[in-house]
């Protein structure tokens, strides 16, 4: 993969997610814990509590094995060392989507998200010929953007190609992208707009070009306008 690859080196550069989430459920259980403490069985407390049960060491939340969330999709399940368990949007809110460039083929893409070593995945691959292969559940976090707190709050979708070739961005592929991302903006009421529907390029701290000045935004944004509208 080349060094623009999206997902391909964007892991979160602040430790193992177990250690991570080990920590976050430290703060939030005691913060849960006085609250419960106070209010006692009060609804608020055993919502929140609910909120953080499966996610304590050797708890895992139910799934539904080879679940998609947009309908067409292919799954292919990502390596558990690409992304961390969650809750979405229960846990973090979800208000941005991610756009990247592979910068190799759909086939070397799904290669290194499998890999748990490669420590970076993105929920989505649009491949080419427009089909479309879901790795990551969107309720769970990817190591997409290399920035803990954008990949807590966006999806990230990958697309098939490099960022030097104009002609990896087909007809097909920008039809189908849209249709994934109106879906994504009208699931978490996210606004169609450049401000939450960015590429890789535009998180903070990132070094990656993806999509690349031959990503057309204009269209882009006019069939996910048009997707949405239509749905």
């Amino acid at each position: 993969m080349g060094a623009d690859m999206g997902a391909g080196v964007g892991a979160e550069r602040s430790g193992p997610p177990g250690k991570d989430a080990d920590r976050r459920i430290g703060r939030r259980a005691l913060l849960v814990g006085g609250l419960a403490a106070a209010v006692g069985t009060g609804v608020l407390a055993r919502d929140e509590l609910a909120k953080l049960w499966w996610r304590m060491p050797g708890v895992e939340k139910a799934r539904v094995q080879g679940a998609v969330d947009f309908r067409g999709a292919r799954w292919l399940a990502a390596s558990t060392g690409n992304f961390r368990w969650a809750d979405r949007p229960d846990d973090y809110g979800v208000d941005m989507v991610v756009i990247h460039v592979t910068q190799g083929s759909l086939a070397s893409a799904v290669q290194v998200f499998q890999d748990p070593a490669h420590r970076a995945a993105a929920h989505y691959i649009v491949g080419k010929d427009g089909g479309i292969t879901q790795m990551i559940r969107e309720l769970d976090v990817a190591y997409h953007a290399g920035n803990r707190g954008y990949n807590e709050r966006s999806v990230g979708i990958e697309h098939e190609g490099f960022v030097d070739r104009p002609q990896d961005f087909t007809a097909a592929m920008y039809t189908s992208s849209a249709r994934l991302t109106a879906g994504i903006c009208r699931r978490y009421g996210i606004p169609v707009d450049r401000e939450h529907i960015i590429g890789h390029v535009e998180v903070p701290g990132t070094d990656h070009t993806d999509p690349g000045e031959h990503w057309d935004w204009d269209r882009y944004l006019r069939l996910v306008r048009e997707s949405h509208a239509t749905a």
